[in-house]
């Protein structure tokens, strides 16, 4: 089993492919990082719960409906009255995605550690607003460092969105505290721009490049890298979650890596992602091999 932890949330996507325009259509989509990669590891066939808080309101439950439909496992997910937090996400020329959250009061952002995973989690996957937001933000920390404690492999994605983050010099001391809990660290080229670098400490880190593709330095000083595949880009909203899902989805319980294969399928499965609207990553049998 893998367990996916973080939020969860409704991106309003303009029905435009560039920008937002005063006025202009939107289109309610459910996403969320973490959201994003618990139902690309379900649609890939891997066994996966999310654990999370989700409101009770009508968007909680067709995020939730989503979830099942996929085979994500809901058990863990606590619920709340608050509303479900809303991103509203604006395109790029290239179909690259900024956006304005809406996260005040919201039911994610009260998240509780839970007493304990089920039996036989293998791993756990964390990232992106619930790591930032409080008094969630805590709790996920401290589901990181037991369950890491408990030897359960963790894969950490920041997925830095600055415009929530009050303070980035605190934010980065308490990351550098993360890192020795973390099995693999995946970051963007902005992520890794805006945080400095690519730190040092997890076992494994890859780093996504857009179309150029996605490369791994290992610990023990080990670096791969495989190119893009080259797709006609859409958006690229949940890419980098998808790339989360193919990664765990080959890594756990698999042996030893082969980096190179590991990554390949992970650009394969992003690049299916970014050919269309909005977070809708393949399902096993969309991918080759």
């Amino acid at each position: 089993m893998i367990v996916v932890a973080g939020e969860s949330l409704i991106d309003l996507v303009p029905l435009e492919r560039h920008g937002i325009e005063p006025g202009a259509a939107l289109s309610p989509r459910p996403g969320g990082g973490p959201y994003n990669t618990a139902l690309a590891l379900g649609r890939l066939g891997s066994p996966v719960s999310f654990c999370s808080r989700v409101s009770t309101d009508g968007f909680g439950e067709t995020l939730l409906a989503r979830l099942r439909a996929s085979g994500v496992d809901v058990s863990l997910v606590q619920r709340g009255p608050e509303p479900t937090t809303l991103a509203v996400a604006s395109l790029g020329p290239d179909g690259s995605a900024g956006y304005s959250f809406y996260a005040e009061g919201t039911a994610d952002r009260l998240f509780e550690l839970p007493p304990e995973l089920p039996a036989g989690t293998r791993a756990l996957a964390l990232g992106t607003c619930s790591l930032v937001l409080e008094p969630g933000a805590s709790a996920y920390e401290a589901l990181l460092r037991r369950e890491a404690g408990r030897g359960v492999f963790t894969l950490l994605d920041p997925n830095v969105r600055p415009g929530l983050i009050a303070d980035p010099a605190a934010y980065r001391r308490r990351l550098e505290g993360w890192l020795p809990y973390v099995s693999l660290l995946k970051l963007s080229e902005e992520d890794a721009d805006w945080l400095g670098g690519v730190p040092e400490g997890p076992g494994a880190v890859v780093l996504t490049r857009g179309a150029e593709g996605l490369t791994v330095r290992t610990r023990g000083g080990g670096s791969f890298s495989v190119p893009g595949v080259a797709v006609d880009v859409v958006d690229t909203i949940g890419a980098g979650d998808t790339v989360n899902a193919a990664l765990l989805h080959r890594l756990v319980g698999g042996g030893e890596p082969d980096w190179p294969r590991v990554l390949e399928f992970a650009a394969r499965a992003a690049a299916v992602t970014c050919s269309r609207t909005g977070a809708e990553p393949p399902y096993a049998g969309e991918l080759p091999g």
